[in-house]
Formats: structure tokens, sequence, C-alpha cells
């Protein structure tokens, strides 16, 4: 009976003993396990896995992110070549898709020289951004000009005074056909080539005082008023009866010029005849009436100067039998 309880004390003391050491190899055998401080493969937890050496490959994975690079103290380099995100091109379908036109419009932006030039016909802009484009009216008044520069096709009335324009020129008004009136006082014009006006069959009024023209070019059927003052027009620079053809002509001012004689046959349809401060010295017989028909009277022609010419009126009765009124000028 007392061996019976003493191996019942042993084997309770021996129990005791194996339970108070569990936990300690238990707690050694966790140590074991636990990284150092500054071990690489410190275990993570990652919900069920353990990250180690030997399995990180298969926790976490790493192919489609791209290996970092130490800048050190140097900000990292950012390279942006597309706003756009960008697509992934299938191995299978490499055939790239033809890019349908969008039926919303786009607004182009400016280049660095300027803005991009419209495929629109720019309606004669170079010239209006010079001068004053009013309608048809085209105004280049005073802006220091050489030539004239190239004008609308819609032109009708231009007007290109005060400035150094000294030729002008065929191409100067070819197409032109709607011009009505040409205004070029006071430049520098010396010459006009012959058929500059010729073609221009619209033209009434041709405006060219002041300049430094010697001759006159092949003047247009329809003109109606004809200012040549203030330049050094010769009466050889006038072709013989150059004004018989313009048969709407009203008013011919050819005042403070070098004329030495009266360019006449004049149309029937003038009115007005300027001559003042010339060389004239002698009147035609013819120049004014027609000597065969000496009951006609040109009633229209009511207005001639001839003052400030070396000439003596009343010398020439004959040439003045058809006029309404006599010539203003020196009859003594």
């Amino acid at each position: 009976m007392r061996l019976l309880a003493f191996l019942s004390l042993l084997a309770l003391v021996l129990q005791d003993t194996g339970t108070a050491s569990f936990p300690t190899k238990e707690r050694k055998r966790r140590e074991e396990q636990m990284p150092e401080e500054g071990d690489a493969s410190e275990v993570l937890p990652l919900g069920n896995d353990v990250l180690s050496p030997h399995n990180y490959g298969e926790v976490i994975d790493l192919s489609n992110f791209e290996e970092l690079t130490d800048y050190g103290d140097q900000p990292p380099e950012v390279k942006v070549t597309s706003l756009a995100p960008a697509t992934r091109i299938s191995p299978a379908k490499s055939t790239v898709a033809p890019e349908t036109p969008s039926s919303n419009p786009t607004m182009s932006r400016p280049t660095a020289a300027g803005l991009i030039p419209s495929s629109q016909p720019n309606h004669g802009l170079p010239t209006c951004l010079v001068c004053v484009c009013l309608g048809s009216s085209v105004y280049c008044d005073d802006i220091d000009l050489e030539d004239l520069p190239p004008l609308p096709r819609r032109t009708a009335y231009l007007y290109a005074r005060y400035n150094r324009i000294s030729h002008i020129r065929t191409e100067d008004f070819k197409g032109l056909t709607k011009l009505k009136r040409i205004d070029l006082s006071s430049n520098l014009i010396s010459y006009i080539d012959n058929n500059a006006f010729g073609l221009l069959h619209a033209l009434r009024e041709l405006i060219l005082p002041e300049n430094l023209l010697e001759a006159l070019p092949v003047l247009p059927t329809g003109i109606e008023i004809l200012d040549v003052r203030l330049n050094r027009l010769q009466s050889s620079g006038i072709q013989p009866a150059a004004f018989r053809a313009l048969e709407k002509l009203r008013f011919l001012y050819l005042s403070d010029n070098l004329l030495d004689s009266i360019p006449g046959p004049f149309p029937l349809s003038l009115r007005s005849l300027h001559l003042q401060n010339n060389l004239i010295e002698t009147v035609q017989r013819d120049v004014f009436c027609d000597p065969e028909e000496h009951k006609y009277t040109r009633r229209q022609l009511e207005d001639i100067r001839l003052d400030g010419n070396p000439i003596n009126l009343s010398l020439f009765p004959s040439a003045y039998f058809c006029l309404p009124r006599l010539p203003i000028g020196c009859f003594t």
C-alpha cells in the first residue's frame, strides 16, 4: 500500500516537471525562428502566408513592377511622353486600326512662328493692313508708299494721295474691272505705262494733280473727269485727238503745266476746260468750233480758262464764234 502511494506521488512530481519545462522549450524554439534586428528575412504577417527567403517570390508577385533606381540626393527624373494613358497592344493583334475622323470640330494651336495660315484666300488682307478698306473704297493716303500695293478685286474707289509713288505699271490695275475713281494726287509720278488705264472700262474719274508727268497714257473712253493740274505735261506728250474719243468727258483740268498749244479737238460733251498758267501763245481756228458750221453752237462748253498764258485772245476772234461765252484770259 505504501509502495503504491509512493509511485503515485512520483508520477505527479514527474508530470509537473515536464509541464514546467514545456514553455521554456517552446519559447526557445520561437526565439530561434525570430530574425535578428536588421535581418532582411524578417517575417511579415501577410494573412495566412509567412514571408521568408525561401517563399517570398510566391507570396508577392513582382513581375509588374519596374526596378527602382537609387537617385541619392538628386530628385528622380520624370519623362512624360504623352498625357494620354498608355494602351497595351496585344501581341496577337499588332495591326493598328485606321483612324476615323471625329465629328467634333478641333481647334489648332498656334505654332512658334505664328498663327497657322488659313487655306482660305486673304481677299487683299495685306493691302488692308497697310491701307484702310471700307467696302469698295481703299484709302492709302500719306503712308509713304513707293508703289501701289495689290488691290482687292472689289475696289471701286482708290485714294493713294500724298505718297512717293513714281511709276504706274500696267499690272497695278490688272483685273480691277470695277474701278470708278483713281486719285493719286501729290505723288512723284513721272511715268505711266501706256496701257495702265486702257482696260478700266468702268473708270469715270482720274485725278492726277501735283505729280511730275510729262505725257499722258491711253485713256479709257468712259472717263468723265480728268485732272492733271500742276504737272510737267507738254504738248508733245499728248497724242493727237487724244480727247476726241472720250465721248463722256465733261471736266478737263490741264492748268499749271508746260503746254504750248491747246490740245484739241474736244468732245461735244465737254463742259469745263482749264488751261491757265501754261505756255500757250496761239489758238487754232478749229480747236473749239467747226469752221464749216457757222450756225452750230456748243452750248455745254461754258467754262474755258486761258488766263496766265502769254497770249492775246483778241487776235483769234474766229475761234470763239460757236461758244456761248468767251474764254477767260487776256484780250489786250
